[in-house]
């Protein structure tokens, strides 16, 4: 697909970072090279941030039009919300809701769509629709479904660290060592998703701010996200927005943009490849900077 090939993108050089390939269903990109800002559509009636602004089908294609504006390579849709406590939603009701945007989205536009989604079901109908790459934010799943479907439709994969559940994640969640303990998850899932037939190149890891951690935790991941580079897969993070902003700075929802972007622009200072945002001009712009800074540092 034009526009999802490294090669029609300029670089950000690096002599010290190996090549890294993340490829899937129709894109493959190679890192080092500017990072990736994913932008967020929730078309749910009760997401935490926007929760009903785009359960239409024209406000969802018009907020997509307005991220790919902006900047964004891929979109990630979003059917049920994984906040906590959240109630949880059928697999046809989820599907209703995200299938109408990801054709849309999929005909009007040259933009990649993953879709959110914990359920193979609703996986495969997405992909079916024209999405990607699944966000997966259960994968400390022990089932295998949802993992044969990503190695049979060859889609990209997001495994995203958690503690428990929605429902459950931050009842009393504890830690040893939290960037430990989440650098091992990933390596464990390595190997799963290898037995089950996900190529490695198919992998993006995801510390899952946010779901099943304390505040404390959350800032531990954050000063500890260049330990997850060893790994040698790319590296998403989802910060937007989040409570810990609340908790932290006293911050509403709507106030949380700032240090969002502060977020941001660390993260890609220490080898975060790619960016699930709300604001995605924002973040685009803000991101670039600490780049260029980034590239003048490396001379």
């Amino acid at each position: 697909m034009i526009g999802h090939n490294v090669a029609a993108r300029e670089s950000i050089p690096s002599s010290t970072e190996s090549p890294i390939n993340w490829c899937g269903r129709g894109f493959s990109f190679t890192f080092p090279r500017p990072a990736i800002v994913m932008g967020v559509l929730n078309v749910t009636p009760d997401s935490f941030s926007d929760g009903g602004k785009f359960t239409d089908l024209e406000a969802a294609t018009t907020q997509a039009k307005r991220m790919i504006d902006g900047g964004a390579e891929i979109i990630d849709v979003g059917g049920e919300s994984t906040r906590p406590g959240a109630e949880l939603v059928s697999t046809p009701e989820e599907i209703d809701r995200v299938v109408p945007s990801i054709e849309k989205i999929c005909a009007e536009f040259d933009v990649l769509v993953s879709i959110d989604t914990q359920k193979p079901d609703v996986a495969q109908a997405a992909l079916a629709a024209g999405a990607s790459i699944v966000n997966d934010i259960a994968s400390n799943r022990e089932d295998t479904e949802m993992w044969k479907l990503v190695a049979r439709k060859n889609a990209g994969y997001i495994a995203m660290h958690m503690q428990g559940n929605p429902q459950t994640m931050q009842d009393s969640p504890a830690y040893e060592d939290v960037v430990a303990e989440v650098q091992a998850f990933f390596e464990d899932r390595l190997q799963k998703l290898a037995k089950t037939g996900v190529s490695i190149e198919q992998v993006v890891f995801d510390v899952g701010i946010g779901f099943g951690k304390t505040l404390e935790h959350n800032l531990q991941l954050l000063g500890g996200l260049s330990m997850f580079t060893t790994l040698k897969r790319p590296q998403l993070l989802g910060v937007s927005r989040k409570s810990l902003f609340g908790k932290l700075l006293d911050l509403d929802v709507d106030r949380r943009l700032p240090p969002g972007l502060a977020c941001a622009t660390w993260a890609v200072a220490n080898g975060v490849q790619i960016l699930r945002v709300h604001d995605v001009a924002e973040t685009v712009h803000a991101v670039r900077m600490a780049e260029s800074i980034l590239e003048r540092a490396r001379t």
